[in-house]
């Protein structure tokens, strides 16, 4: 009996979906495998509207959105979300340094992503924004 209720906890766990936004498709290929194998649904865009069509329809628990997007910067793109969209967490990825997180705060961005990213540390980064939002119970890994 103990081993069902543990299976079912850890398929509760994993059942959040992501957006990915980037017109690279080799990195929404890339990012959509590495969060799969850690139980993810995937959803992509490459465009900052077909973006924002998508989260007007669909709910998503994380959204990893480029900084560079062929018609809308990345920051740009959080600020137009739409309400439901509150709970959501917002990651940016971005390949450009200085980025400037001050005048980013009130974009209600989760966090910034230094491209390239190792797979551990963008799960991580996942995660750790998942729990603080309560979207995520602390004991998975």
């Amino acid at each position: 009996m103990c081993t069902s209720n543990m299976s079912s906890i850890v398929s509760e766990e994993k059942n959040q979906v992501a957006l990915i936004v980037d017109d690279d498709k080799a990195i929404l290929r890339t990012f959509s495998i590495i969060l799969k194998r850690k139980g993810y649904t995937i959803d992509t865009a490459e465009t900052g509207k077909e973006a924002l069509d998508k989260i007007s329809f669909n709910n998503y628990d994380v959204a990893l959105i480029d900084m560079r997007l062929p018609d809308i910067q990345g920051i740009e793109l959080v600020a137009k979300l739409p309400a439901k969209s509150t709970k959501m967490v917002k990651i940016i990825l971005t390949g450009l340094l200085p980025i400037d997180v001050g005048n980013q705060t009130d974009c209600e961005v989760d966090a910034y992503l230094l491209k390239p990213i190792k797979p551990d540390d963008l799960i991580s980064v996942i995660e750790k924004n998942l729990q603080r939002r309560g979207l995520k119970s602390s004991g998975s890994q």
